[in-house]
């Protein structure tokens, strides 16, 4: 499968992902920029994590509205794959891709350390080589992954299956409501979570949790990393 990853300037994580897809994919991605408003045909699209352009204003809301993501969005609307991690999730949520937003962490401090999370929906192209409820490990860093919905758009995407991940065994590290650390559009081919499963993906890493992610939505088998 072809694989692309959006840049934007005060992202951080992009190395990351570009490394996690080459590795599990075999293939490296191919990489476009802010300015860019075609995406060339690939079957995935992630967006990382960072700060981009400096998180002003509000975190992703200045990327949101770059060039690329109305191209993004247009792949997406076409059924395209999309993910976005941290600052990617939260660009997907400003550029009205994935419902509610993320706010300050009810500590209003930044988090950087490992949380545990649950699969709450192993029924999406993105978490079927996952068990129905398994426990994951995954690190975080962040300072604005408080999700929060009003209360129509939460029992909505509760009640559509629209929940993907949940922060685990009293894990949650930002106050996120119903401690939802990851949410999929109604189409399921839009993905946002807070967590860095491209930080977990090998031996080198300390686990391979995280794997199971992308090589879900590559379609490749489950496997333990080499």
């Amino acid at each position: 499968m072809k694989t692309a990853v959006v840049l934007l300037p005060g992202l951080n994580r992009d190395r990351d992902m570009i490394a996690a897809l080459t590795k599990i994919s075999g293939k490296a991605p191919v990489t476009v920029w802010q300015t860019d408003t075609e995406i060339p045909d690939v079957d995935l699209i992630a967006i990382p994590g960072g700060f981009s352009f400096g998180d002003y204003l509000r975190c992703g809301a200045i990327a949101a509205r770059s060039p690329v993501m109305r191209a993004v969005a247009e792949k997406a609307a076409k059924g395209v794959q999309v993910i976005g991690v941290c600052n990617g999730f939260q660009i997907l949520v400003e550029a009205g891709l994935l419902p509610g937003a993320l706010m300050r962490n009810s500590s209003l401090k930044f988090v950087c350390r490992e949380v545990k999370l649950q699969v709450a929906n192993a029924n999406t192209a993105f978490t079927r080589n996952y068990a129905p409820g398994q426990i994951i490990r995954a690190p975080i860093a962040h300072h604005d992954g408080n999700y929060f919905a009003d209360d129509e758009t939460l029992k909505r995407i509760e009640g559509g299956g629209q929940v993907v991940f949940r922060y685990a065994e009293g894990t949650n590290p930002n106050g996120s409501i119903n401690d939802i650390a990851g949410i999929i559009n109604t189409n399921g081919n839009v993905l946002g979570l807070m967590p860095h499963p491209e930080n977990l993906i090998e031996a080198a890493h300390g686990g391979t949790d995280g794997r199971g992610l992308f090589e879900s939505a590559l379609g490749i088998p489950s496997r333990q990393a080499a």
